[in-house]
């Protein structure tokens, strides 16, 4: 252990005598803390400062700059989809507009063109209609409804109220006769017979109606549509129209202007149902009611009005 000490002495002398001391007779210490930098050296480290603050304030700038392009580039890429897209749009609203007025434009064509069908259409079917019915007839009554050109009277419409016992408002499909009836109430006007079938409604007594009703003056009230039945003639109530006469002598009889009205009137039913005077039938003829009274008791009278008729249809 001495042995190594006095080694480790004896080292450390050595190095003391020939390193240590040599250093530290050959170092110098200067004291910087109270030095002044020189000017030129201050001058350029405020320099250096200056540029290395310029230098990271122009940074951002630098960046901007170079980032710029590609930034608009991307501002135009965008800018041209939204205006794509815009375009787009409006070329499917200017696409859509346009199904739109053509299809409005075809609807309108095909209800024209269906209109103008159905038109033709319809004359043919009346003229086959018109051969059909006239077929059955003779020369005499074909020519008869051709030359038929009677004018519509005079007609108040004062239709019965909707009710089981006057006007059930069942459709009258086809007419193949034109019924004429009396009232059998003496010295009652239209009105009042048209009240009668109107309260009809109301008493429910008995079921009964007529499509017109005649006055003792000539006046016609129409009680009844003409595509309804009235509950005139049993049997055949869904088949054909109903005429009422008022009158004033006790036989039944009617005064010259219900006489005129009612060769007026049934003229221009026959004009409209292609039928002919032969069609025109008393309730009388169906079921044996002595109705209308007159015509029942005097047959002659009778075949003097379809006669009438006749010239009354040939005069017009």
């Amino acid at each position: 252990m001495a042995n190594r000490g006095g080694q480790t002495g004896r080292r450390n002398r050595h190095y003391g005598d020939s390193v240590g001391n040599t250093a530290v007779r050959n170092l110098q210490f200067i004291d910087i803390s109270n030095m002044e930098e020189e000017p030129e050296y201050r001058a350029s480290r405020k320099a250096s400062g200056a540029r290395r603050r310029v230098g990271e304030e122009d940074m951002p700038y630098r960046r901007k700059v170079e980032e710029y392009p590609s930034d608009r580039r991307i501002k135009r890429e965008n800018q041209g989809r939204r205006r794509a897209s815009a375009a787009a749009i409006a070329r499917r609203r200017r696409r859509k507009r346009q199904r739109l007025l053509a299809g409005a434009f075809l609807v309108a064509g095909v209800i024209v063109v269906g209109g103008l069908l159905g038109t033709l259409l319809w004359k043919v079917v009346g003229r086959f209609r018109d051969a059909d019915v006239l077929s059955g007839n003779t020369r005499e009554e074909r020519e008869l409804i051709r030359e038929n050109d009677t004018k519509k009277p005079l007609i108040k419409e004062e239709f019965l109220t909707v009710n089981p016992y006057s006007r059930p408002a069942e459709p009258l499909t086809e007419v193949r006769n034109i019924f004429v009836h009396y009232t059998a109430n003496k010295n009652t006007s239209a009105e009042q017979n048209r009240s009668y079938f109107e309260n009809l409604g109301i008493t429910g007594e008995r079921s009964a109606s007529a499509h017109f009703v005649i006055g003792y003056e000539g006046e016609i009230i129409q009680c009844l549509p003409l595509d309804e039945i009235a509950y005139a003639v049993k049997t055949r109530n869904y088949d054909s129209i109903s005429i009422e006469c008022c009158f004033v002598d006790e036989n039944g009889k009617f005064t010259d202007a219900t006489y005129q009205s009612l060769l007026q009137l049934t003229a221009w039913l026959l004009r409209e149902y292609k039928l002919t005077p032969n069609d025109v039938l008393r309730h009388y003829d169906v079921g044996g009611k002595k109705c209308p009274l007159y015509f029942v008791e005097h047959e002659d009278s009778w075949e003097q009005f379809r006669q009438d008729l006749t010239d009354y249809i040939m005069e017009e």
